[in-house]
C-alpha cells in the first residue's frame, strides 16, 4: 500500500535524550525494511543528530515536528514514554504524547521502566531483545502494506 505522499511505508522514529535507542532502530529498519522511508523526530538536536547519522531519511527535531511526521507515518516505532507526557525526563510534552496516541499509524512501542513508570514484565528482558522484537513486528506489519 502507498501512502498518500509517496509510494514507500512511511517510518517515524522518535526518541530522546541521546538518540541511542533511536540509532539502534534506524540500522535495524535500513536492514529489515530497506524500501520504507524513514524520518528521524528528536525531541532534542543530539538525539536527531544521532539517528540521522544512523541513516534516517529525513530527520528533525522538536514538538511541532513530531505533530507533523505523526499525520505522515505509517508506523510509528520509540520508547514507551513517547505517549506518556513528562516522560524521557520531561523531553515528551503533553502534545507530542498526544499526537503520537491519536495518529492513525500502528505504533510500536519499546517498553523501558524509567522515568517513575514501570512496566511489569519487562526488567525480564534485554534491551537488545525487546529491539528485535519490535523490529519483528515493524518487518511483518511494514510487508503487509506493501
Amino acid at each position: 500500500m502507498a501512502t498518500r505522499f509517496t509510494n514507500k511505508v512511511q517510518i517515524l522514529v522518535i526518541d530522546a535524550q541521546g538518540g541511542g535507542l533511536g540509532k539502534q532502530l534506524i540500522t535495524g529498519i535500513k536492514k529489515e525494511v530497506p524500501d520504507a522511508h524513514v524520518i528521524a523526530i528528536g525531541t532534542n538536536s543530539a538525539a536527531t543528530s544521532v539517528m540521522l547519522k544512523a541513516g534516517a531519511d529525513e530527520a528533525a527535531t522538536g514538538e511541532n515536528s513530531v505533530v507533523v511526521a505523526c499525520r505522515r507515518a505509517d508506523i510509528i516505532i520509540g520508547p514507551v514514554g513517547m505517549v506518556i507526557a513528562d516522560a524521557m525526563t520531561g523531553e515528551i510534552t503533553p502534545v507530542m504524547a498526544a499526537a503520537v496516541a491519536h495518529a492513525d499509524a500502528k505504533r510500536i512501542m519499546i517498553p523501558f521502566n524509567n522515568c517513575n513508570n514501570y512496566i511489569a514484565g519487562v526488567s525480564e528482558h534485554s534491551t537488545g531483545r525487546l529491539v528485535a522484537d519490535a523490529l519483528g513486528e515493524l518487518k511483518r506489519y511494514a510487508e503487509s502494506l506493501l
